[in-house]
């Protein structure tokens, strides 16, 4: 008696096992990007607000030398 779908022959070689491992360490190295293109996005945004904090602040220190002159006048 013959099952109604015969079983596809395992194919298990050297160079399938090869094959599968280069799928798994390219999976792997694209994750690896992406999560790493992520963190210079975020770094990015951190040095962009650290900038504006760096900005605020040496305003805020020029007004405040600025303003005593500014009274006198």
């Amino acid at each position: 008696m013959k099952p109604d779908r015969p079983f596809e022959p395992f194919q298990c070689a050297p160079g399938l096992q090869l094959e599968a491992h280069e799928r798994l360490v390219s999976l792997q190295f694209d994750g690896m990007t992406r999560r790493l293109d992520r963190l210079e996005g975020q770094m990015e945004r951190l040095e962009k607000r650290l900038w504006l904090t760096v900005y605020g602040v040496v305003a805020v220190i020029l007004t405040q030398a600025l303003q005593p002159l500014l009274m006198t006048l």
